[in-house]
């Protein structure tokens, strides 16, 4: 298989003859059934690296191109996005399901957003980070969007990146409810692909149009209205 025929989503490597790929891992959760494929596979297709990356998923890198559907077919899981321009991730804190410091239910939150999120087109990747209490495991002040529970329910972020231009996320709304939450997810992704430029992140995106343009397209309506 030649390069120019490599499965969509794997990532060609300095050596330019290897490849990497990033299983789906909703929210970084894995079942036992999972891990035995995961380490079955790496001993079956002898796979150099295997690494925990940054967004709670395991990276498999240095296989030849010819070896990735076979390896997914063993896995029995789905390709994760590591180059489209779509959702790359939701990172979770385990929130409520076990941590002492946990007052909302970020992991539960973190697949729901997942499954909504996973099939949209954006201008950019977008990673999304779910936190459970104020102390912001999930990274989410520098995710494109960032959920972070409160006493009284979820406060939300948008811009955020933690890359080598670095930005905090902006604040767009304090202690609100869970389908709050998501109808201003929605207009915040709406109102990004329908003006965002091609591989704009949403930092340099807030950025580029205002904060308070944005926020008056995304919360000029009261959330409840949908």
């Amino acid at each position: 298989m030649s390069t120019e025929e490599a499965p969509k989503g794997a990532i060609l490597q300095r050596d330019k003859e290897t490849y990497a790929i990033v299983p789906r891992i909703p929210c970084g959760l894995l079942t036992k059934e999972k891990l035995r494929n995961l380490a079955t596979v790496v001993e079956k297709y002898d796979i150099p690296i295997v690494k925990l990356t940054s967004g709670h998923r395991i990276a498999l890198v240095g296989m030849k191109a010819d070896q990735i559907n076979a390896i997914y077919a063993d896995l029995g899981m789905d390709p994760g996005k590591a180059t489209e321009l779509c959702l790359h991730y939701v990172q979770a804190c385990p929130g409520t399901e076990v941590c002492k410091f946990g007052i909302q239910d970020s992991l539960g939150f973190g697949i729901k957003l997942e499954a909504m999120l996973a099939g949209r087109e954006t201008p950019a990747k977008l990673k999304v980070g779910v936190s459970g209490c104020p102390f912001t495991c999930a990274e989410g002040l520098v995710r494109d969007i960032g959920v972070t529970g409160r006493k009284k329910g979820w406060n939300v972020s948008f811009g955020g990146n933690s890359g080598k231009q670095a930005r905090v996320g902006d604040i767009l709304a304090e202690e609100i409810g869970t389908e709050e939450v998501i109808t201003l997810i929605n207009r915040c992704i709406d109102f990004y692909a329908e003006h965002g430029k091609k591989k704009e992140r949403t930092s340099r995106f807030i950025e580029r149009i205002g904060l308070d343009a944005f926020k008056e397209a995304v919360l000029s309506r009261p959330l409840s209205e949908g």
